[in-house]
């Protein structure tokens, strides 16, 4: 399911670079954080979803290399976006 559009306006709200922006690498990951935190918990009601558990796997691994590039860029906005988020790695 994708995210609410409430959820997501705030979500680009709050991570955007400039005014307008949308696909800065900060709004992509936190847009892709929502999404995985919102899989996480659909995983609690309902553990055998093995379809959506596969999304959920390339969703994580999408918002991996985006941060992977965020890192190789400008280390500093990488661990300030990972802080905010709550990521730890």
């Amino acid at each position: 399911m994708a995210l609410a559009a409430v959820q997501k306006k705030a979500a680009i709200d709050k991570y955007k670079t400039h005014e307008g922006d949308t696909g800065s690498p900060e709004v992509q990951v936190a847009l892709l954080t929502e999404r995985i935190n919102y899989l996480t918990e659909h995983f609690k009601k309902f553990a055998k979803d093995f379809h959506s558990r596969r999304g959920l796997l390339k969703i994580v691994g999408q918002r991996r290399r985006m941060l992977d590039y965020l890192k190789s860029k400008s280390p500093a906005r990488y661990t300030k976006l990972i802080g905010d988020l709550g990521i730890r790695k």
